[in-house]
């Protein structure tokens, strides 16, 4: 995502070679700074040589006078490229992202005079190790998950983030058909990636967090990469009508289904289905339903042990659209469940199979509003507020889309890791 670190400028990692075909000249030299003559161009480059391992925030910047740079090349020991940013005249390069604890880097930068002739800096050094490392769960989507128009992105981290506008700077999303999303913090150890609207449909998407070398205060640094690359699959977008007893499913914008409900009893709150832009979160066959979580165990009253199948998860208090043949007779008249969307054995088996992570069921007509921390319910947040929780207080719109492999290997060397579903470092 362009705005997601330093502006994008279309010119994508080592290499950025000028539009005009340099003429050659004076021989190339090493050292931080070489000038021949009042036309010659003046080119220096930071960090210089040697001296001591340096944090590894430090950024990278080759600059020119008289002149402007026709090449930077920024590699490792192991040869992988770092990616730049060059500003509108071709005078400055800067390196993008922070770098990695413990390499070695080696720049080389050719630049072009008014003389026509081509100068060359070289300059080698080390960034220092760390100690202390944070690192991150990456929630939703998993690496080459297909997913719903609704997917957020979301990270946990296994420590309070001190600086979140620098860990913010360094999220990347890119997809294929351009969208505007913003980043929200909840807390200090969550991040989420929302779109304004929905994911269009049939979208390659990918995501990297480039922490590696990101200073989280007090010594503490992100210890390596984060990579994703994911599909948005079909649109399924379902709405479950509270006092119509009905759900609606569309698919792709089409009506395939419509499917009789039975949905909270009520009378009291946990007994009422939250109301509002739910998300299909995980399935489950089967799972086992309690009132422990309401603090209700085995010898209370009212106390319930329930094993259902077919179950799409859809909030974190617990509601599941999920087969209930108990109240078939019910579904399509009456609301008798302790908050889930209960449906028949043959329409439960339908949706499970339908659903992907990230698919939309709407809940209407009741009286509990699902809280945008319940589960994925963030789409219940306005997109002003959603905005402002960014630590940027800006909205960023998707690069072209690249597979998390050839985003992760322009890094300048970073172990870069595909999460999967409970990973955690």
């Amino acid at each position: 995502m362009g705005d997601s670190g330093p502006r994008y400028r279309g010119r994508r990692a080592a290499a950025v070679v000028a539009g005009a075909g340099m003429v050659a000249g004076a021989a190339g030299c090493s050292g931080q700074q070489a000038v021949v003559g009042r036309d010659a161009v003046h080119l220096a480059v930071s960090p210089g040589n040697g001296g001591a391992a340096l944090p590894p925030d430090s950024p990278i910047d080759v600059r020119a006078s008289t002149g402007r740079i026709a090449n930077v090349t920024v590699s490792t020991a192991k040869g992988s490229p770092v990616e730049g940013d060059m500003n509108a005249d071709r005078t400055q390069w800067k390196s993008r992202w922070t770098l990695v604890p413990g390499q070695s880097y080696t720049v080389d930068a050719t630049a072009v005079g008014k003389d026509g002739r081509t100068r060359t800096v070289r300059s080698g050094f080390t960034v220092s190790t760390v100690k202390k490392r944070f690192g991150v769960n990456v929630d939703a989507p998993f690496n080459k998950e297909t997913v719903g128009v609704g997917i957020p992105i979301v990270m946990r981290f296994d420590q309070p983030v001190k600086d979140r506008a620098a860990v913010e700077r360094a999220l990347e999303v890119r997809s294929d058909k351009p969208v505007e999303g913003a980043w929200h913090w909840f807390g200090d150890q969550e991040v989420v990636f929302r779109t304004k609207e929905y994911w269009p449909a049939h979208t390659k998407a990918s995501f990297v967090a480039h922490l590696s070398g990101v200073d989280n205060g007090k010594g503490v640094y992100g210890g390596k990469d984060y990579a994703v690359d994911f599909t948005v699959g079909d649109s399924h977008v379902a709405t479950a009508g509270e006092d119509t007893h009905k759900m609606v499913v569309k698919v792709n914008g089409r009506k395939a289904k419509t499917i009789p409900t039975s949905m909270g009893r009520g009378g009291e709150e946990k007994y009422t289905t939250t109301n509002g832009v739910h998300l299909t979160m995980q399935k489950d066959d089967p799972v086992t339903m309690t009132s422990d979580w309401e603090g209700c165990g085995p010898g209370c009253s009212g106390y319930y042990s329930l094993t259902v199948y077919k179950a799409v998860k859809i909030s974190d208090s617990g509601e599941y659209v999920h087969s209930a043949p108990w109240s078939v007779g019910d579904q399509g008249h009456d609301n008798v469940s302790h908050g889930c969307i209960n449906v028949s054995p043959s329409n439960a088996k339908w949706f499970y199979d339908l659903a992907q992570r990230g698919d939309v069921v709407t809940v209407t007509g009741t009286s509990r509003p699902l809280a945008p921390d319940n589960g994925w319910g963030f789409w219940q947040m306005g997109w002003g507020n959603w905005v402002k929780g960014s630590a940027l207080k800006r909205s960023v719109s998707t690069a072209p889309h690249m597979d998390a492999a050839t985003l992760s290997a322009q890094s300048a060397n970073r172990t870069a890791e595909k999460p999967r579903a409970g990973s955690h470092n």
